[in-house]
């Protein structure tokens, strides 16, 4: 079947592209639509930005996304605007027009992918008086600008928002298909938990594709396809989100931006957490299951799942089972999926009457950056002592893991009473990490054992100022 999706505002259908495609590259040399570049072709830079469209109620949601590691099936039913759909017959659209007026553009390889992140942020908030800095930062972390410097960037942002919103005219997207084929290869689109197990236990080997931030570098970087491909992007059951009982449930396929606002509800430093994965790009597409499902050791949502005692759901054909995340993760990218089942959900557990949770992450840029290490911690103060503690850490060991041993030290005992270097000591029995491009064992020992001390703060003189951006 033909991929089918509105792009600027016409109908088209591909039949003759390969379903693992980017939506760069088939932008760039299939409609010569040059303005959305490639910078980094890894879902960085931003500046292949181009927006999504969803109907809801008959009013478009417009969402930013990195072309770059976008498979051309997974834009198959949807709305696709760049930078050239922005412009009507009457001129230049309003974030064209005020981003020049506001001398917000200078060698411009960046520009079309900052036009449509503001674009999509006007959508969102036009109208709001005032938008903070903080959201229009958030909204442009996921662009990076090498020689006009932000502050005019901002000021158009500021004045965008501030305008009235601009009106769009209405399309109805296609019906999106269940099999995708294009050039030797074969994506499946299931709709329903049922169906994806069945396709799942038919074809083992195909590859699980749910918002393909990660594995979107190979037809990216590599220049590789996935012949035959199963997506969850549409299964209903996969999309469920809500508290059952003292749980709450997040569908596999839940996006980050998607799950963003009722998680931050729950766990406030889960959600500012989420804030820094990746960008809003990135979050757009990226799913709480696709996370868990990488078992990789610098995942960021891992050692939150892991100080929560969170759950996993798993599908198979005999039915679902859950299991504690931390078996679930059995090594260096390994776990305890069947051949034959998928990630259903995630379950993560109310916080008990006087728990807080706190999460850190460290890496070399405050946004757009896989974590350097990742603290989380689930604890409970009772008198000036720990009285319950869960840690957890990634970018420690060859997985997401708990500290056992700095748990068994910090438990009911005044920090006070803790001896010098107990804190290094208990850490050096939980975890050997190992040096690599991000950083060295001794930086992620220290700062795994400063993040403990951050705890101590935290909990002891919660008005400490323990974190500054910027001056």
């Amino acid at each position: 079947m033909a991929i089918a999706f509105v792009l600027n505002g016409e109908r088209i259908e591909v039949a003759d592209a390969a379903p693992s495609m980017t939506v760069l590259d088939f932008l760039r040399t299939r409609r010569r639509l040059t303005g959305t570049k490639e910078g980094c072709a890894e879902g960085d830079c931003g500046a292949c930005t181009i927006a999504i469209g969803s109907r809801q109620g008959g009013a478009a949601r417009w969402q930013v996304a990195n072309s770059c590691i976008l498979l051309l099936s997974q834009i198959d039913g949807s709305e696709v605007k760049t930078v050239e759909g922005l412009a009507g017959p009457s001129g230049l659209h309003p974030v064209q027009t005020v981003l020049a007026e506001s001398d917000g553009t200078q060698c411009g390889f960046c520009t079309p992918g900052i036009v449509m992140s503001l674009y999509a942020l006007a959508q969102e908030r036009a109208g709001e008086t005032p938008v903070s800095d903080a959201d229009i930062h958030e909204a442009l972390a996921g662009n990076l600008c090498r020689c006009t410097g932000y502050r005019p960037i901002v000021d158009a942002a500021r004045a965008l928002c501030a305008a009235p919103p601009v009106a769009e005219p209405e399309s109805v997207p296609p019906v999106a298909g269940t099999r995708i084929a294009g050039q030797g290869e074969l994506h499946l689109v299931p709709q329903t938990l049922a169906e994806l197990v069945a396709l799942r236990s038919a074809y083992p080997d195909a590859v699980l594709i749910a918002g393909a931030t990660d594995l979107g570098l190979i037809p990216a970087k590599k220049r590789q396809g996935f012949p035959l491909a199963i997506s969850t992007r549409r299964v209903t059951e996969l999309k469920r989100m809500g508290w059952e009982g003292d749980q709450l449930v997040l569908g596999a396929a839940v996006t980050y931006a998607d799950g963003l606002e009722t998680v931050e509800a729950a766990f406030p430093a889960f959600g500012a957490l989420i804030r820094r994965i990746g960008s809003r790009q990135i979050r757009t597409m990226g799913t709480f299951g696709g996370n868990l499902g990488t078992a990789s050791p610098v995942g960021d949502t891992l050692p939150v799942l892991l100080a929560l005692d969170a759950e996993v759901e798993l599908a198979g054909p005999a039915g679902v089972r859950r299991m504690k995340v931390a078996e679930f993760l059995t090594g260096y990218r390994q776990t305890a999926l069947a051949r034959d089942e998928v990630i259903a959900a995630l379950r993560l557990p109310r916080l008990a009457e006087g728990e807080e949770l706190f999460a850190w992450k460290l890496s070399r840029r405050f946004d757009q950056d896989i974590s350097t290490l990742l603290g989380a911690f689930r604890v409970r103060v009772d008198g000036g002592r720990m009285a319950a503690l869960a840690a957890a850490f990634g970018g420690m060991a060859d997985r997401a893991k708990r500290a056992p041993a700095l748990e068994a030290l910090v438990i009911g005992a005044p920090w006070g009473d803790i001896p010098p270097g107990g804190i290094e000591a208990a850490l050096d029995a939980d975890f050997a990490p190992l040096s690599d491009h991000r950083a060295s064992a001794a930086y992620r020992q220290a700062a795994a054992a400063n993040l403990v001390r951050r705890l101590h703060l935290a909990t002891t003189r919660p008005g400490v100022l323990l974190e500054l951006e910027a001056l």
